[in-house]
């Protein structure tokens, strides 16, 4: 219970509160020149009723001056150094709409109400109660110009003052945190961002989870055709290095390209994490640009690939040809990965769509891989976001990928 009112918390709301009543001392001094001509009073300050009266004329002022842009961030973020208050409940920009502003003068207006009343009390109380708890030690302190009640000229009232004085210490502390509490409390409803903008985040972070899905495909696709390509043709090497060097000089050039077509590859998709910086050193590779030399390395890795190709790549869609060309990479490298088979690939257009097929005996299909993969998961993803269809299993004795993708944005 002790923790709640003078614990690390508590202080620290304590301090947002005296801050509010800091914020609030120019306002009360506005307020005591427009009181004292009305009460023909020339010193406010000599009387607590004007003072109060001061302090409730400021505080409309404070209001009107709370509708300047900064104040919603300034507040917000001693709310959210101060009060604990989770960043993502609290509005991080300035307010924009009406409904916006008036919560913000709704919540300044608050900040140094409570804040007022609270440094007051903190200048005043403790003092008091120090004397108050000393007074029996001090018997002096009766008669000195302090304007002690007269009430503790009793010995009774003498001896529990020390209680009294402990008494208004914790008053102060429960009314701190009891004007703390409300203020947290509060917090979010005024200061938090509105239905428009956790819309506008969400729409922020769905749009940063498809830049970083994105990349996550692009680079399985691209690193990860290269390293099971080039791991295939290394190992042809080796075991075709005394027999057939023909060979294996075609596979080392096709490791070589391998390698540099993909560190190009690579630095364009990191391009793009780089703030800034360009996206990368080239365009992404296309069935137009690429497609022989992907055909090419593949089958320097050993592997043997035909491939059938019905329609002009420099016909088709750019986006259209680059995720075609990812596609049919990604379907060469499962049949790297899983077999060192024959794979039959199919490029051609009907009905307004490209239709691509690649197959490979069933004993090479994806799902006999242990622990599964990506590939897939990814073909599907790039799918769907042109508006496609996909499937892949086993059809018969071979293991069939059959994708449709529209020629036109549907």
């Amino acid at each position: 219970m002790l923790g709640l009112l003078v614990g690390g918390r508590a202080r620290r709301r304590w301090i947002h509160l005296i801050l509010g009543g800091a914020l609030a001392m120019p306002y009360v001094l506005v307020g005591s020149v427009i009181v004292g001509p009305v009460t023909g009073v020339d010193d406010v300050f000599q009387s607590l009723p004007l003072q109060l009266g001061s302090f409730a004329v400021g505080l409309p002022i404070a209001a009107v001056t709370s509708l300047f842009p900064l104040t919603r961030p300034l507040e917000s973020a001693a709310v959210r150094a101060l009060c604990g208050i989770d960043a993502d409940l609290l509005a991080h920009g300035p307010a924009r709409t009406r409904a916006e502003r008036t919560r913000t003068a709704a919540w300044f207006t608050l900040h140094l109400g409570f804040g007022g009343i609270v440094a007051g009390m903190s200048l005043a109380v403790p003092p008091f109660a120090v004397v108050l708890i000393v007074l029996p030690l001090f018997a002096g302190l009766r008669h000195s110009p302090l304007a002690l009640p007269e009430v503790l000229d009793h010995s009774w009232a003498l001896a529990l003052s020390p209680v009294a004085g402990l008494a208004a210490l914790l008053a102060l502390a429960a009314c701190a945190a009891g004007c703390a509490a409300l203020l947290a409390r509060w917090a979010p409803a005024l200061l938090g961002p509105t239905p428009e903008d956790r819309l506008a985040a969400a729409e922020a972070r769905a749009a940063d989870l498809a830049v970083r899905n994105r990349l996550a495909r692009e680079l399985h696709d691209c690193v990860g055709h290269a390293l099971s390509a080039v791991t295939l043709q290394a190992s042809a090497a080796r075991r075709l290095l005394d027999t057939d060097p023909e060979f294996v000089r075609e596979a080392l050039a096709a490791i070589e390209e391998t390698t540099r077509r993909t560190v190009g590859e690579l630095d364009a998709v990191l391009g793009v994490l780089r703030d800034g910086d360009a996206p990368g050193t080239g365009p992404a590779p296309t069935l137009e640009s690429d497609l022989d030399g992907l055909l090419r390395r593949t089958r320097a890795a050993g592997q043997p690939v035909t491939a059938t190709l019905g329609t002009d790549p420099a016909a088709l869609p750019p986006l259209v040809s680059r995720e075609a060309y990812r596609i049919v990479q990604e379907g060469l490298s499962n049949a790297l990965k899983h077999a060192g088979t024959a794979v039959a690939v199919r490029i051609a257009t009907a009905a307004g769509h490209l239709e691509i097929t690649v197959e490979n005996p069933l004993g090479a299909a994806p799902a006999a891989r242990p622990g599964g993969g990506h590939g897939l998961r990814g073909i599907a993803d790039r799918v769907r976001l042109l508006g496609g269809t996909v499937r892949a299993g086993p059809s018969g004795d071979t293991w069939r990928l059959s994708v449709r993708l529209p020629l036109k944005a549907t």
